[in-house]
């Protein structure tokens, strides 16, 4: 196995520590300087472009002369603020250590990383989990209770994120102007590409954390930390994958198959996309074997769709969680 002398294994782009303005960014192709090109495809950064361009935004409303003085415009601006600093500019929602830019890296704006440029025009969509018509905002909101783990903090019920929370809106801003000029209702051609696909994968009964824990010594540990908390790096620091300031166990990331999409194809940082298949899938039972915070509504979900193979925080029976952390691996099923 091939060993790197810095490198990480998921979600590093938005540090969980970082200055309250992201850095000036980098702007378009047409802009950077020729010395320093930032590899595109399309409008998002590529895929195998590597730590260099971490905190680099192809589109940045803050620095976007159109955007003017307007409270739409203020609020675009702040939305961005969000995305990349999240514990900071929305700090009741986000109680742990995540931005959505761990996930969405690039400001949702880098190929195979969850890019949400042009997906506005994609809602109202339906959500197998909830079974049932999402909205732009649902969907941001159901980030902030699952994947901020909005609702690990002190919040009451009538406190927590809603589709009218004004951190939603204004997320829901940013979002929106990045699908400026889009289609409506056309799916862009870069979504979903982050997903391992159906012949790789590898039963999680047969997925072994035992080996996923061996590679991420080996892989992830540098930016990470051997105790998965994030190492500091300058003035950020790498996403926490498990424990009270990860994600909780409702969130996307806790299923096996979407956590390896990501380590698969955005990861090691340094040579993103140079782990196989299969050892991002064993990193994923991995990272998903170790304690996190619990989603308290999971009994809400699968209601009506079928619980996926590798929602490992689910009972099989009922839609009751699991109280300690979830098996992965022979006799997981």
């Amino acid at each position: 196995m091939r060993r790197y002398t810095l490198t990480c294994c998921v979600l590093l782009a938005a540090a969980c520590s970082r200055p309250a303005d992201p850095p000036p960014p980098v702007t378009t192709p047409a802009t950077t300087p020729a010395a320093t090109p930032i590899a595109m495809s399309g409008p998002l950064i590529a895929a195998q472009v590597t730590m260099k361009a971490a905190w680099e935004y192809p589109r940045n409303p803050l620095a976007d002369k159109t955007l003017d003085g307007s409270k739409l415009s203020e609020e675009i601006r702040r939305g961005f603020r969000m995305f990349t600093n999240t514990p900071v500019e929305a700090a009741r929602f986000a109680p742990g250590g995540m931005s959505c830019s761990n996930c969405h890296m690039n400001a949702g704006q880098r190929e195979k990383s969850l890019p949400l440029v042009d997906i506005a025009g994609m809602f109202p969509e339906y959500n197998r989990r909830s079974a049932r018509l999402f909205s732009l905002g649902d969907r941001i909101t159901d980030c902030f209770l699952r994947s901020e783990n909005a609702t690990g903090g002190e919040l009451s019920a009538d406190e927590l994120p809603a589709p009218t929370s004004p951190e939603v809106l204004a997320i829901s801003a940013y979002l929106t102007w990045l699908s400026r000029g889009s289609a409506m209702g056309k799916n862009p051609a870069w979504r979903g590409q982050n997903a391992i696909q159906a012949s790789a994968l590898v039963p999680v009964g047969k997925l072994d954390p035992a080996k996923g824990e061996a590679i991420y010594a080996d892989r992830c540990a540098t930016c990470h930390g051997p105790d998965g908390q994030g190492v500091q790096i300058g003035d950020k620091i790498a996403g926490p994958l498990w424990g009270p300031r990860s994600w909780n166990d409702g969130a996307g990331a806790a299923r096996v198959y979407t956590l390896a999409g990501m380590i698969r194809y955005s990861m090691p940082y340094l040579d993103p996309g140079n782990i196989s298949d299969e050892d991002a899938q064993h990193v994923a039972a991995f990272i998903d074997s170790r304690p996190r915070p619990a989603f308290p509504f999971k009994a809400r979900d699968y209601r009506v769709e079928k619980l996926p193979a590798d929602a490992v925080y689910y009972g099989r029976e009922g839609r009751e969680g699991r109280d300690g952390p979830p098996a992965i691996g022979q006799g997981a099923h």
